[in-house]
This record gives structure tokens, C-alpha cells and sequence, in this order.
């Protein structure tokens, strides 16, 4: 069940950043990462920390709650 977690919520960010149109590079940019950091948590291999959560909503103008919505 956490692996499903896990891969929702990646699947989830990557889409919400492909609609503001940006790549993998301007999303670790904008919120001080390396490129790994953004690819490994959109194929579920590692979890980000609250604080990186929060970073990513911000940069995608959204809440962090936002970010669990799953359908």
C-alpha cells in the first residue's frame, strides 16, 4: 500500500508539472534540488521530506493536500 502511496503521489506531481509546462530541471531548480531529487520521487524510488513537499506545492501553486488528491 505505500509503494502505491508513493507512486500516486509521484505520478501526481509530475503531472501538476507538466501542466504548469515545466521540466524535471526547472522544477528541482526552482525549489534548490538536483534533477535526481525531482526524477527519483515521480517514479516513487524515494519520498521527499515535508519541507521539500511544501517547496514543490509552492513552486506548483498549490497546497500540499492538493497534492494527495488522487483520483
Amino acid at each position: 500500500m505505500n509503494e502505491d502511496f508513493n507512486s500516486k503521489w509521484g505520478h501526481r506531481i509530475k503531472f501538476l508539472r507538466k501542466q504548469k509546462c515545466l521540466t524535471q530541471q526547472e522544477l528541482a531548480n526552482k525549489i534548490d534540488k538536483g534533477l535526481n531529487f525531482v526524477g527519483k520521487i515521480e517514479v516513487a524510488f524515494s519520498k521527499p521530506s515535508l519541507d521539500a513537499l511544501i517547496d514543490i506545492a509552492n513552486t506548483l501553486e498549490l497546497s500540499v493536500s492538493d497534492l494527495t488528491k488522487f483520483e
